[in-house]
């Protein structure tokens, strides 16, 4: 095949980190975007980035990029891509779009008619007048529209990158596995230092935490869509896979603790944690956070507490924050980051931030605050 353009989609705000993730793998020549990361590489990155990267949503391949203002240019231009060299006779490939700031702004015509355009394309390189039966592996094509340039992209990853694969349960407002790795990787942390989640819920934090820790890929326990995709082979995701077998630290002891107020939550988290294989690297346990002390040094706190959403919720906040600077604060060689929507929270924590950083939760902007302890001592 040679050289394949990908695309890693990101929330916004973390595109550089996915970035960086992609040049960790060895892919340098990247560039970022609004939402996402545009890199080329060859077909072994699709089995690797979708087992590594951490932070992306998902890892889609570019077919082709173009003008187009009328229907009948978007139909001539997708028809003249190499859609044989990626889509076998028995693919089933349904189409999605999307369009913003487009003169073709009705994307249910937009899906027909590139639909209609591979199907066309597929008959003269299969020599077929029957219609195709869709049988097969799953190539689920995008037409993405912006400011007229159509984008035309293929899903390498099929369900989104955050799901890990490990929960079996969760509490009513989850924190997206990508975006609980993006918090760990926006701090200095190290596997050989203590790590705490005090508001935990499901556990996601502290068992991305424990991946990252051990360099576990986050996506060996799941399956992808280009996994059946005979043009990247068998034999490329199984050494990819093999990679990720042998570059997973095991060994590596880990001081991670998740607490939270909901003894439910606890259950689930370990089940979780379980799942996963982690079940004996973290420590859950019925905690407030009020209750919070350690005599360890140089640790990580990472939490995500209750934002007070609804104008009820806000008494119980400014408390519950109040608590959180009294617990933390006297910690001073510990550092603190934590994600909140609630516009005051320095003032209840008690506390300005060294750093603040803007980012979302779903539809929900926030500020991840951070607060940096003292360094440890060199050895």
């Amino acid at each position: 095949m040679g050289k394949v353009t990908l695309i890693a989609t990101a929330a916004m705000g973390i595109e550089a980190l996915v970035a960086r993730e992609v040049r960790s793998l060895g892919y340098e020549n990247c560039q970022v975007d609004n939402g996402k990361v545009i890199f080329e590489a060859d077909e072994t990155a699709i089995c690797r980035t979708n087992l590594w990267l951490r932070t992306a949503d998902r890892v889609k391949l570019k077919v082709g990029e173009f003008k187009a203002t009328t229907f009948d240019e978007l139909f001539e231009k997708t028809k003249a891509l190499n859609w044989g060299d990626y889509l076998p006779e028995n693919a089933e490939f349904p189409v999605v779009g999307k369009s913003v700031k487009s003169k073709l702004f009705s994307v249910s015509d937009c899906q027909s008619i590139v639909k209609k355009a591979v199907v066309e394309k597929l008959s003269r390189t299969y020599n077929r007048t029957t219609r195709f039966d869709e049988t097969g592996p799953l190539f689920r094509i995008e037409v993405a529209l912006l400011k007229d340039i159509a984008t035309i992209t293929i899903d390498t990853s099929g369900v989104g990158l955050h799901k890990r694969g490990y929960r079996v349960g969760q509490g009513e407002a989850p924190l997206k596995e990508t975006l609980a790795a993006s918090l760990i990787l926006l701090t200095n942390w190290k596997a050989d230092r203590p790590f705490v989640d005090p508001f935990c819920g499901s556990g996601t934090i502290p068992i991305e935490a424990a991946l990252i820790g051990q360099n576990i890929a986050p996506g060996f326990n799941r399956e992808f869509a280009s996994d059946e995709w005979e043009w990247i082979g068998k034999e490329n995701w199984n050494r990819a896979k093999e990679e990720a077998e042998d570059l997973a630290n095991y060994d590596q002891p880990l001081s991670i603790s998740g607490y939270d107020i909901d003894h439910r939550m606890i259950n689930i988290a370990k089940s979780n944690a379980d799942e996963m294989g982690l079940g004996d690297m973290i420590t859950f346990k019925q905690m407030q956070v009020k209750d919070f002390t350690t005599k360890e040094e140089y640790g990580y706190i990472v939490a995500n507490p209750p934002y007070g959403e609804r104008l009820s919720e806000k008494p119980l906040v400014e408390k519950l924050y109040q608590e959180m600077g009294n617990a933390f604060r006297p910690l001073d060689t510990w550092s603190a980051y934590v994600l909140t929507s609630f516009p005051e929270f320095e003032k209840w924590y008690g506390k300005e931030a060294s750093k603040k950083r803007k980012l979302f939760n779903g539809f929900i902007r926030t500020d991840y605050y951070q607060y940096f302890g003292k360094r440890p001592p060199k050895a």
